[in-house]
């Protein structure tokens, strides 16, 4: 099946409803070989947007993504690449880098992933988590004159409250600045209310676009944990400890075993029916997936052929019914 473009929220751009992230793989499980690899089978099943942030191996991730697409000679005019600011990768004591969204940070870290992108600009930019301590107004004003200076060309939020995303498009709105255009959350099977509830109003009132993350929920949804973390996992690496509690839990395993019949009846894997599942949602401009091989790659994006058979309203009833119920 052909890859799907949907614009990004109500911008012009737009992106591939698939894309390819290096989250947890580039400089933790891949190398500059492998994640070309898995960059050119991306590219060659139609992705056009590369989700990267500033804190992926403390920069090691933009390097090996930046320099993987030097050698793959894409035209920089065909590819959507982004980076996200927040956590900061210096080690200091002494405060302003780490943890913030202040104007010396933002005006710095954006500097500093493009040389290590080695590119003139990125094309999106997002502030990776809310920063309580920083006014809004002052977040809001750098991420402008980043814009401005063609250093990014669109600018977003990553896990931000709606109530914050909100605040943050009316000051832009009231001072003329350039305004958040997307927001990075995640949204998965069993990580729903965000996306369909919290975020419901802001998108027709802002026209918010979503680039959606983990929708195999760090691997759980690929049903490789029902028997334990198996080595070489994500769950096994020291880095990921903290997930394994979430990846090995019984209601949450017993839920995947009744998904994967559905995915079964369907006649694709599990993992392809997470995704489309994500992608199916209207309001998701695209869903970033992750690969350490080439191969899971275009597993991954065999994920579009599943989406013509959740247009069936009973498909999705069993999908609801085998999920854990919430109060």
């Amino acid at each position: 099946m052909d890859m799907i473009y949907r614009r990004l929220g109500r911008s012009g751009l737009k992106v591939s409803a698939l894309s390819f992230g290096s989250w947890v793989t580039f400089g933790n499980q891949l190398d500059l070989k492998k994640a070309r690899e898995c960059l050119a089978a991306a590219w060659d099943a139609g992705v056009n947007f590369f989700d990267n942030a500033e804190v992926y191996a403390d920069g090691e991730s933009e390097k090996l993504m930046g320099q993987a697409i030097r050698e793959l000679g894409w035209p920089r005019h065909e590819y959507v690449v982004s980076t996200k600011f927040y956590w900061g990768i210096y080690e200091t004591r002494r405060p302003n880098m780490r943890k913030t969204l202040n104007r010396k940070y933002l005006m710095q870290a954006i500097d500093g992933s493009l040389r290590r992108f080695g590119l003139d600009f990125v094309d999106l930019v997002f502030c990776h988590r809310p920063d309580p301590e920083t006014p809004v107004e002052e977040t809001v004003f750098a991420m402008h004159d980043i814009i401005s200076s063609g250093k990014a060309l669109y600018w977003g939020t990553s896990e931000w409250p709606a109530d914050d995303i909100r605040a943050a498009w009316e000051i832009a709105e009231r001072h003329h600045l350039h305004k958040p255009v997307m927001e990075q959350p995640q949204y998965h099977l069993f990580e729903r209310r965000r996306v369909e509830v919290e975020y419901a109003r802001l998108y027709e009132d802002i026209g918010l676009g979503l680039t959606t993350w983990s929708p195999l929920a760090s691997g759980l949804l690929t049903g490789k944990y029902i028997d334990g973390i198996p080595e070489g996992s994500r769950g096994s690496l020291p880095a990921y400890s903290w997930l394994r509690d979430k990846l090995t839990d019984p209601k949450a395993n017993a839920a995947v075993k009744q998904l994967k019949a559905v995915a079964d009846g369907l006649g694709c894997t599990l993992a392809q029916l997470a995704i489309a599942w994500c992608a199916n949602n209207p309001r998701v401009s695209t869903v970033i997936t992750g690969a350490s091989r080439p191969e899971q790659v275009r597993e991954n994006m065999k994920a579009l052929e599943v989406l013509p058979k959740l247009r069936d309203p009973e498909v999705l009833a069993r999908i609801d019914a085998a999920l854990p119920k919430t109060k």
